[in-house]
């Protein structure tokens, strides 16, 4: 297969409403040419519908969508040359590995030869190559997948529309596949569009990450941006975990601020300072707080007890009781962990100034 490059698109100011109920509310996105973008948000915050205004089959209410700068919002779907991976894999079950990719070419009424060097390139592109002559069910979930990609991307399409395509597998499998699409990506050059509500797989796949909630686009940037420097307490209580310490300001100065809550001050690197006064919520990753020695010192402190504690193989999870913010959760690789927990063990908790981000408390 060609490694042309990929197209750009932009949705413009995007809104879908089904009488009363607004699904998409005023979306403007841009993906660049053979960039991989996710639309990622929980079960109503309108990623799918926008990847179906993308795909032509449904129709937005009110904005654009446009590839390469031509408006194809009034396209029907088979006039987009968009090529599409489902969840549920959507393959024919009475026809071979190879005839499910040459469906595409028939309807595109491509002669034999050139349907076969295509179907054989689009079968060694996804590693299947030795199963063209197998049916869909002599295969397992995963290899079901590879043959929906392989179908999707044997017509070489403008646009690769993915909508929830990992999530019928097992946490092993999927992580698999996940590395396999990047590097599919990244082979072929195309323009990749993405749906996914698992965070980890928008994280781990993507370019760029638009996070949505309630039909409102809320953040969009570089997964480790959006992560590092979530801009509400949504995101970053939705891309990942978060404690949350809330305080008022109560020093400024050059590079930072520092919060007070009950008697304890929290010191926090920031470009932009809040007013003396006001109140702030701060979000604090639990991997990001270590384990504070006797006599050891960090730019913030707070001394606690352990309430309850996990294991989860690489590492402990354990929920502390601290004086003035509730109950904050920390992380610990279990190799090198400075503690046995247990319950009731008194700890100090340690995290630097750039640890904690201001957020805007969006929680209804």
């Amino acid at each position: 297969m060609s490694g042309a490059t990929g197209h750009a698109l932009a949705i413009e100011r995007l809104s879908k409403r089904y009488g009363s109920f607004t699904a998409v509310a005023d979306v403007s996105l841009a993906v660049g040419q053979g960039e991989f973008l996710t639309l990622l948000g929980p079960s109503g915050s309108g990623k799918t519908t926008i990847l179906m205004c993308i795909a032509g089959f449904v129709a937005p209410s009110e904005g654009a969508i446009r590839l390469d700068g031509r408006d194809i919002t009034a396209l029907p779907p088979e006039r987009r040359d968009f090529g599409m991976v489902f969840q549920g894999y959507a393959l024919f079950p009475h026809m071979t590995v190879a005839e499910n990719v040459a469906f595409p070419l028939r309807v595109r009424k491509l002669g034999a030869a050139e349907r076969e060097a295509k179907v054989r390139a689009a079968l060694d592109l996804v590693q299947l190559s030795a199963f063209g002559d197998r049916l869909p069910r002599q295969l397992s979930g995963g290899q079901q997948q590879r043959v929906a990609l392989a179908r999707a991307l044997v017509f070489e399409p403008a646009l690769l529309l993915l909508d929830e395509p990992l999530s019928a597998l097992d946490k092993k499998l999927r992580a698999e596949l996940q590395d396999e699409l990047k590097a599919l990506h990244r082979r072929i050059g195309r323009t990749f569009v993405n749906v996914t509500h698992d965070q980890e797989e928008a994280l781990s796949l993507s370019d760029r990450v638009a996070i949505l909630n309630h039909g409102k686009l809320i953040q969009q940037g570089a997964p480790a941006e959006l992560y590092e420097r979530p801009a509400t307490r949504f995101v970053a209580d939705f891309l990942g975990k978060s404690n949350f310490l809330h305080g008022t300001v109560r020093e400024v100065f050059a590079g930072g601020f520092a919060i007070g809550a009950g008697s304890t001050r929290v010191v926090t690197a920031a470009a932009d300072s809040p007013p003396l006064g006001s109140q702030v919520l701060l979000s604090l990753r639990p991997e990001k707080m270590a384990l504070l020695a006797e006599g050891e010192t960090a730019e913030n402190s707070v001394t606690g007890i352990i309430e309850s504690w996990s294991y989860l193989g690489a590492g402990y999870a354990l929920n502390v009781a601290v004086p003035d913010f509730g109950t904050l959760r920390i992380t610990l690789s279990t190799w090198n962990a400075p503690i046995a927990p247990r319950e009731g063990l008194a700890l100090r908790l340690g995290w630097s100034a750039a640890a904690s981000v201001p957020v805007l408390d969006d929680a209804p």
